[in-house]
């Protein structure tokens, strides 16, 4: 082999691991792209579920305090029954003890 044959051979040779070299480097750029997008997709779902997790905190925080706020009128309103029903209880009583005095002056308790 003469030195044009040994130059065209390693021209070829060269030609061809440039060419392997550059498909390498393309799979990579791709691997790396899809990397670059998987991991962007994942922050993006990440960011999403921290914002609907910190909104369902403020809902469950404004619940109880809707609830706390029903737990307070729901004890007044009883409060509120049973002063209604002592009094209740106290004017019945009172009626009674009038009807047992119309009764004891003689007249006709109604």
């Amino acid at each position: 082999m003469d030195a044009a044959m040994l130059g065209a051979i390693g021209t070829i040779v060269a030609g061809l691991a440039a060419a392997g070299a550059a498909l390498i480097g393309h799979r990579g750029a791709n691997a790396a792209s899809q990397s670059g997008a998987v991991l962007g997709g994942y922050s993006t779902l990440v960011d999403n579920l921290q914002e609907e997790r910190t909104q369902l905190r403020d809902r469950v925080a404004e619940n109880e305090r809707l609830l706390a706020a029903a737990y307070a009128e729901l004890a007044a309103e009883r409060a509120d029954k049973a002063a209604l029903q002592a009094r209740i209880a106290e004017l019945t009583n009172e009626n009674q003890q009038l009807r047992d005095r119309i009764a004891e002056l003689g007249g006709q308790p109604t």
